[in-house]
């Protein structure tokens, strides 16, 4: 099978100015080839010291047993604050237990039902719009996307002013904003003023006055009881067990945006690169279209079931890809990591882009092979190395909305299209606020009606 692309790697040893400018540029070609293999490599500089770890019981310490002791390191989220400002991305400790606790239940099992005609809808405008040709797939998923959040969240199509208001100005803010940068990483005091570049900050504004519009629509239609049952309705109004207390109209807010955030941007990402693997396998496509095919001729909630051989496709491009390449948490003592020691304050990175692919736990860890997840090796793979969502009580919320939404998008779009690579336009991984691609994901698009005759 063709190996999916990925950045190069640097050599393992380069110098510290040479190692920023790498950074700076792209996360994912600054870190060394030798990461695919270690099981931990420690980062040293001037500034701060980092531990990215790629040894599943590491990762299980940190993220599923002892994750109080390895909270959130707040620096790495602080360009992101001007728009999600204390959402339940960025907090930990007891206000983080608060805000999941009033989450949580708008996620759970019965209320993906309640969301699927929504998304279904979504799924199948994506899919209209679309038209023959080659054309770059991202602004496409892009926009996919962003109708499912605002159909299933605020019972609003993107047509809609407001939601096409946001969807625009979020593309300005992602634009200028990385995943993360070298200055994330260094440590400054709680007095000195944070400075955030002028147009991130405009555009955030932006976007958070767009979305306080949309909760206070909301919250007058539910003191009105006109409502709809949608996911806002129900997390505005399930107050928190422990104290009875809701969300305040900023507190929404700042949840919205990061629902919008990662329930959008994510998975734009995950959609593209699986329709970007899909044209490069054909074989894996006709099975994809045929499952779609037959789903769409009965789109039931029921019936996502029998979706197996989409949703390993989809399980296997978030392996190769996954939409959120790293993860960074802090500790608040020191810690033994292996063979080397901690100190308190110091990072240790996770990262999904790397542990996807590693090669003393995957077999043929660069291939897109969506069988491998019936296999020994990727079942018990599943198990200890791979981390989508991140995994234990930090979680994602959404994670089996995302799954759903996945699959429904390319049941939709593939039941109607075929799709191939553009030759010699091939993507290259970047890691934005997302991993996507530096040039674009460029697909050809042909009608299946045509090839069904």
């Amino acid at each position: 099978m063709t190996l999916p692309p990925k950045p190069p790697a640097r050599p393992d040893r380069v110098s510290l100015w040479r190692y920023a400018k790498l950074f700076r540029a792209d996360i994912l070609s600054a870190q060394p080839a030798r990461l695919y293999r270690a099981w931990m490599a420690e980062f040293r500089t001037p500034f701060f010291r980092s531990f990215l770890v790629n040894d599943p019981a590491l990762v299980r310490l940190v993220l599923k047993e002892r994750p109080a002791d390895f909270p959130k390191a707040d620096r790495v989220s602080e360009g992101l604050r001007p728009l999600l400002g204390r959402s339940m991305f960025v907090t930990n400790g007891a206000e983080w237990q608060r805000q999941r606790r009033i989450v949580d239940p708008a996620f759970e099992g019965g209320r993906l039902r309640d969301t699927f005609p929504a998304m279904l809808d979504a799924a199948r405008a994506a899919s209209a719009r679309l038209a023959p040709g080659r054309r770059d797939i991202e602004p496409e998923t892009s926009h996919a996307a962003a109708d499912v959040i605002f159909r299933t969240l605020f019972s609003i199509p993107i047509e809609h002013e407001t939601a096409r208001a946001v969807f625009d100005e979020f593309r300005a803010f992602q634009r200028e904003q990385p995943l993360m940068n070298l200055g994330a990483f260094v440590r400054l005091p709680a007095w000195m003023p944070r400075f955030h570049r002028r147009r991130t900050r405009a555009a955030a504004e932006r976007i958070r006055a767009l979305i306080a519009a949309l909760v206070d629509a909301r919250m007058q239609r539910i003191a009105d009881g006109a409502a709809p049952d949608d996911l806002a309705t129900k997390i505005m109004t399930t107050p928190d067990p422990a104290t009875g207390a809701r969300f305040d109209q900023g507190e929404m807010v700042d949840q919205v945006a990061i629902f919008f955030l990662a329930g959008h941007e994510t998975s734009a990402s995950a959609l593209a690169w699986t329709l970007y693997l899909l044209a490069s396998h054909p074989d894996w496509q006709d099975r994809v279209a045929d499952e779609a095919r037959d789903f769409m001729a009965d789109p039931v909630f029921a019936n996502l079931s029998r979706m197996r051989v989409t949703r390993d496709v989809f399980r296997e491009a978030l392996r190769l890809y996954p939409p959120v390449p790293m993860m960074v948490r802090e500790t608040v003592q020191p810690e033994p990591l292996r063979d080397r020691w901690a100190r308190t304050g110091d990072l240790v990175v996770l990262s999904p882009w790397h542990l996807h692919r590693q090669s003393r736990l995957w077999d043929d860890p660069d291939a897109f092979d969506p069988g491998r997840w019936q296999t020994e090796n990727g079942k018990s793979c599943a198990r200890d190395a791979y981390i989508p969502f991140s995994a234990g009580p930090r979680a994602c919320t959404g994670a089996g909305f995302a799954m759903a939404e996945g699959v429904v998008l390319l049941a939709a779009i593939l039941a109607d299209w075929r799709v191939a690579p553009v030759e010699a336009r091939v993507p290259q991984p970047q890691a934005q606020l997302t991993v996507r691609s530096r040039n674009g994901i460029w697909l050809e698009l042909q009608r299946r009606s045509s090839d069904a005759t």
